[in-house]
């Protein structure tokens, strides 16, 4: 459900992945709740966004982190 409702639009937002219908980004919503607010408060605050695609943002961003890989490089000067 998350690819439906997460969309990336050039156009929109320079393309930054946002809830389908709204021009809330999925690094938005995650720095409103990093912040302490609550998904109640979120949902509150932002009638255009759904239950739904507050929960697809975080499935979102859970799924893009799950790829992410961390190297140890080391450099000479």
């Amino acid at each position: 459900m998350a690819e439906e409702l997460i969309v990336s639009d050039p156009r929109i937002l320079g393309g930054k992945p946002c809830v389908r219908g709204t021009r809330l980004s999925v690094e938005f919503l995650l720095e409103l709740a990093a912040s302490g607010a609550t998904q109640e408060q979120i949902l509150a605050q932002y009638p255009q966004l759904t239950q739904d695609g507050l929960a697809a943002a975080f499935r979102y961003a859970a799924d893009v982190l799950k790829g992410e890989h961390v190297w140890d490089l080391k450099t000479t000067a």
